[in-house]
């Protein structure tokens, strides 16, 4: 089984907006970075490969959807690369959501999850707490990276 992640945001401002310049700057480069890590699988992208730009059920919202071979492959790219220095300012330019943002699920090597898919995963997360069918970090007692950065 391989892991599949959504991370989704709403924006503070429009994404063309200079106070998202940062964040939008590197986008391609920290996805560009992702896709090179070891235990990288999948990463969903839209007719014109933009990774972020893909038709979602959340108005208003920005994300990515990506499949790893193990949670500790997507833990060392979020937290010993530096995509910890962009997740460590998204309060600069992401809205606190009070529901979850993130989710995770166990996927047969080789699927490639659907936004559809990945709604009702986190929905379900959203409803039900931590489970086999959806889950956070905190499911996984194995992965400890997280707890360092008071991810919640």
């Amino acid at each position: 089984m391989h892991l599949a992640e959504l991370n989704i945001a709403y924006p503070m401002y429009p994404l063309d907006d200079p106070r998202l310049a940062d964040f939008m700057d590197n986008l391609e480069r920290i996805n560009g970075l992702g896709a090179s890590m070891p235990g990288f699988v999948w990463i969903h992208k839209d007719d014109t490969g933009h990774a972020m730009d893909i038709p979602n059920p959340w108005p208003d919202a920005v994300g990515n959807l990506t499949v790893w071979e193990t949670p500790e492959h997507l833990e060392q790219f979020v937290w010993n690369t530096v995509h910890k220095q962009f997740y460590n300012r998204k309060q600069d330019w992401f809205s606190k959501m009070e529901s979850h943002h993130f989710v995770m699920w166990w996927v047969d090597e080789g699927h490639e999850p659907t936004m559809a898919e990945a709604r009702e995963r986190l929905d379900h997360l959203n409803e039900n707490g931590n489970s086999d069918h959806a889950f956070d970090w905190s499911h996984l007692p194995h992965v400890k990276l997280w707890q360092q950065q008071r991810c919640g």
